[in-house]
């Protein structure tokens, strides 16, 4: 039987409850963000686990490299499988300053086995507007771990370089002459954007903060405050945010997470051999013959047999119905067929989302 993983989050991280949160947790200021690069790299000094002779590109890019320094040879007379032909990647964070160092990722396009011990040349790191803003270069390595197992090479066709890139170009955004920022809600939710609203307007000052919509809001910068203070200010102002009811499902590994306290109305659902009975509290049920009643929850009492599931708890929640499933040996695919039918006869106060 497939292993069976359901995470039951206890803090409620996918509840429609009211947490209390910084207004940074749950808003990003418009502008200030990582930008990403690319460039088109050669690793050397690979122990024969470099791209073939089938990768011409490799071959072509090696023969253009050794021109630069007046070493002329045609593509074809080179037989070297010490070298790959790398993608290269990285993120500029905001306000990184020349000179700054950042992580890079490369990644094999050819036929290389790997390229463990391998070294990246250097390589230019280009933005979508085509300019070079950083440069890559390094030596690649895993730290040792044997992904091949005892007595077996390394197979590493994608590794990271941390600090393997260097800051050329600097990109402009000089927030401290800005009049006034944008907030950008992570989630969209018209009653967290009143609630941040509200708490920045009693906090710093009346008419500071104006929610345009779920999740956009305005903020005009007070005189007396510099902008880089008022932004720290308006970061750490806490709200009881809400957030909405969420199941996520995973069809691929029979994965289920959800909020510990997602409830379910009642309902009556056969499933194969398996039937589910979500009753309102105080409702008669006769017992079955081997029916066996077990605490699998804060007062909540459900009867197990081979193939029946009943509460009489006016409140049964998802995580309860998940456990006492468990208990039965239901398969994954058994549990997420049930979700989504309560979900679709209306029974789950919850929005499904399949990844």
């Amino acid at each position: 039987m497939r292993r069976f993983l359901v995470a039951c989050l206890l803090t409620a991280l996918f509840s429609d409850s009211l947490f209390a949160t910084r207004v940074k947790e749950l808003a990003n200021i418009v502008g200030v963000r990582d930008n990403q690069l690319i460039g088109y790299g050669l690793v050397v000094g690979l122990n024969g686990t470099g791209d073939g002779s089938t990768s011409v590109f490799t071959t072509q890019s090696l023969s253009n490299l050794l021109a630069t320094v007046n070493v002329k040879i045609d593509p074809k007379d080179i037989k070297s499988k010490n070298i790959a032909a790398v993608m290269v990647t990285a993120n500029i964070p905001a306000f990184s300053r020349q000179g700054d160092k950042v992580d890079v990722s490369v990644s094999s396009i050819g036929d290389a086995k790997s390229l463990e011990g391998g070294t990246l040349l250097l390589t230019a790191l280009k933005g979508v507007d085509g300019r070079i803003y950083a440069l890559g270069q390094g030596t690649i390595s895993t730290g040792g771990f044997n992904a091949g197992g005892k007595g077996q090479k390394n197979h590493v066709t994608a590794a990271t370089l941390r600090n393997g890139g260097l800051i050329e170009r600097e990109i402009s955004f000089d927030i401290a002459k800005k009049d006034g920022v944008m907030l950008s809600l992570k989630q969209a939710n018209f009653q967290n954007a009143l609630k941040i609203q509200d708490s920045i307007n009693k906090t710093i000052g009346q008419g500071i903060a104006f929610a345009e919509d779920s999740r956009t809001l305005k903020l005009l910068k007070p005189a007396n405050l510099s902008m880089v203070e008022f932004i720290a200010r308006v970061q750490e102002i806490t709200i009881d945010a809400q957030k909405e009811n969420k199941i996520i499902i995973d069809e691929k590994t029979g994965t289920v997470v959800a909020g510990a306290d997602v409830r379910i109305d009642p309902v009556v659902i056969t499933h194969g051999d398996i039937t589910i009975k979500v009753r309102t509290e105080g409702a008669k049920e006769p017992d079955a013959d081997g029916k066996s009643v077990v605490d699998i929850g804060d007062k909540t009492k459900v009867g197990l047999t081979s193939n029946i599931v009943s509460t009489s708890n006016a409140e049964m929640t998802l995580s309860t119905l998940m456990r006492a499933l468990q208990r039965l040996g239901a398969k994954p695919r058994d549990v997420i067929s049930i979700i989504e039918a309560m979900k679709s006869a209306g029974a789950i106060r919850a929005d499904i989302e399949i990844i």
